[in-house]
């Protein structure tokens, strides 16, 4: 959960008032928010609903906010993940039968998985019920019904700028909770016209009372988990840092951080691991993580005063031969691992690139961690004289300044920003 209670009471209130309109009275509805600058929202039997502090910083107004806790209630109501973890149950048991039929465990465990993607994502008609439900729900607690509608218009536009910056525009449905939410905006708004509710006469937005909740709120990266900051990560828990070519756009989860390269077959993985972390880093590099690669050219060196080893292999793939050299660092009772991937038509133009990636892996020092702050949601009044291009140049991100600053605020192409307008930017 994000560590800000104040939030999460209000976040709880939103969805108490609109869940109370449920048609299930009997269900205790408890809403949390998560701490992941993904912008997602899910529910899960029992009226457990979450939502992330990333779309807590793309909506634009409370009635957003209640769409979006109103369209997961109504997956609760309708009991769509109830019926999902019995279908999942069921799927699993298939799953076993089927190994079990063919002697093949990689037969069950690829059908377990297969049913597992499935059920990731509610189909079309659940999605449209939702709506229905939401939108009922939300129009009983006073606020504005086409407010659905347009947090929607908000995730389109998201998911197009994380498409583009991926590489691959055109794709927003890859791109978060469009992968597993699959509406459209007519969709939604006939959800809105056919959910035959009265209508609203002093429909609630709150932009400013939501504005105020958000001011200060966490964007991006939590320091804890590490943080990117152009081609830099720097973790200032773990002291440690590293810088990825130019071209590369790094990514950061908890479990590792990604660096995707230009064209669509470079990339690079670093993650940590304890595990044998006190063998010496060749034996550890060939013996404990690359025992599946025949790896060339193995030898052993030192980054920044730090114990190394690296070594690269031609790896056949479903999508052809593809070139990796992965390389190994140790600090303490750690291995961090870089593994570096190429097309084997690249990687003698990659193959610098990835050598000084590792090259500029340190340690930080006690005062250089200690200044690594978070990014936060800073609520600004327009002034006269600004303008969108002057205030998209104050957000701290090396790139698509104007494109983030339109999706943070739900502007269109073509819109414009006028004095004593409240905006979100994004702050260190």
């Amino acid at each position: 959960a994000y560590a800000n209670p104040a939030l999460q009471a209000y976040v709880q209130a939103v969805g108490k008032s609109v869940s109370s309109h449920s048609e299930r009275p009997d269900v205790d509805y408890h809403f949390t928010v998560l701490n992941s600058d993904i912008v997602n929202a899910f529910a899960m039997p029992g009226g457990y609903i979450y939502i992330t502090r990333g779309l807590l910083a793309l909506a634009g107004n409370e009635a957003e906010l209640a769409g979006v806790l109103g369209h997961e209630t109504g997956h609760v109501a309708a009991r769509h993940m109830a019926q999902r973890y019995s279908q999942s149950v069921l799927a699993q048991i298939a799953a076993a039968g089927l190994g079990l039929a063919t002697g093949n465990q990689a037969v069950g465990q690829l059908a377990s998985q297969g049913a597992a993607v499935y059920l990731q994502s509610f189909s079309r008609d659940e999605e449209y019920q939702a709506d229905l439900l939401g939108v009922r729900y939300m129009s009983k607690a006073g606020y504005d019904p086409h407010a659905m509608a347009t947090f929607l218009e908000k995730l389109l536009l998201h998911s197009s700028l994380a498409a583009q910056m991926s590489g691959h525009p055109g794709q927003a449905d890859r791109f978060d909770i469009m992968a597993t939410h699959p509406r459209t905006v007519d969709r939604v708004e006939r959800a809105t016209a056919e959910a035959g509710t009265t209508p609203v006469a002093a429909p609630i937005l709150a932009a400013d009372a939501y504005l105020a909740k958000i001011d200060g709120l966490l964007y991006g990266d939590d320091p804890k988990d590490g943080v990117v900051r152009g081609q830099r990560f720097l973790h200032p828990v773990l002291r440690i840092a590293f810088e990825v070519p130019a071209g590369f756009r790094l990514s950061n989860s908890i479990d590792e951080v990604t660096a995707k390269g230009p064209g669509d077959d470079s990339a690079i993985s670093f993650d940590r691991a304890t595990k044998g972390a006190d063998s010496d880093v060749a034996d550890y590099l060939t013996q404990t993580w690359a025992t599946k690669f025949n790896l060339e050219d193995v030898g052993k060196f030192t980054v920044n005063g730090l114990p190394a080893a690296t070594g690269h292999a031609l790896v056949d793939t479903d999508s052809g031969r593809l070139w990796v050299r992965m390389t190994v660092i140790r600090v303490e009772d750690a291995m961090y691992r870089f593994l570096f991937i190429a097309s084997s038509d690249q990687a003698d133009r990659l193959d610098a690139g990835f050598q000084s990636t590792a090259a500029s892996f340190r340690r930080l020092s006690a005062s250089e961690a200690a200044a690594i702050k978070p990014l936060r949601i800073k609520i600004v009044t327009v002034r006269a004289g600004d303008t969108l291009a002057s205030l998209a140049q104050r957000l701290p991100f090396p790139d698509y300044r104007e494109e983030r600053f339109r999706t943070l605020n739900g502007l269109e192409p073509g819109d414009r920003i006028s004095a004593g307008q409240r905006v979100k930017i994004v702050v260190e």
